[in-house]
């Protein structure tokens, strides 16, 4: 049987310049029946990011189902911690990786990759 998280497995960036795009792969997808998301791959990230995760979060509530973000790069963990939103953005997050606990995550925009 595939693995059902193929769909996103080719995106390498989730940026303000691909947001879109990436947004409608997504949405395709939560309408095709497609809950668990691979993210592994996304290497380059910015706060356009955080906002595709939560309207795909929306979009497979609204359909009913429980969307998996699985495997979030560390910077764009860290980005939905500076936002206090990692545990909206992925039920696979352990309150232990939400957790802000060494601070790194508000003293690290080198991490952050913001334009």
């Amino acid at each position: 049987m595939p693995d059902s998280l193929d769909t996103l497995q080719s995106l390498t960036s989730l940026t303000v310049h691909n947001a879109t795009l990436a947004l409608e792969q997504g949405l395709d997808a939560i309408r095709s029946g497609q809950t668990k998301f691979d993210l592994r791959n996304v290497k380059t990230v910015d706060s356009a990011a955080v906002s595709v995760m939560l309207t795909w979060q929306r979009a497979a509530q609204d359909a009913g189902a429980v969307l998996e973000l699985k495997n979030l790069p560390n910077n764009l963990q860290n980005l939905t911690k500076l936002y206090g939103v990692c545990s909206l953005v992925s039920s696979t997050l352990s309150a232990d990786d939400c957790a802000s606990t060494d601070g790194h995550a508000e003293r690290s925009p080198s991490d952050l990759h913001h334009h």
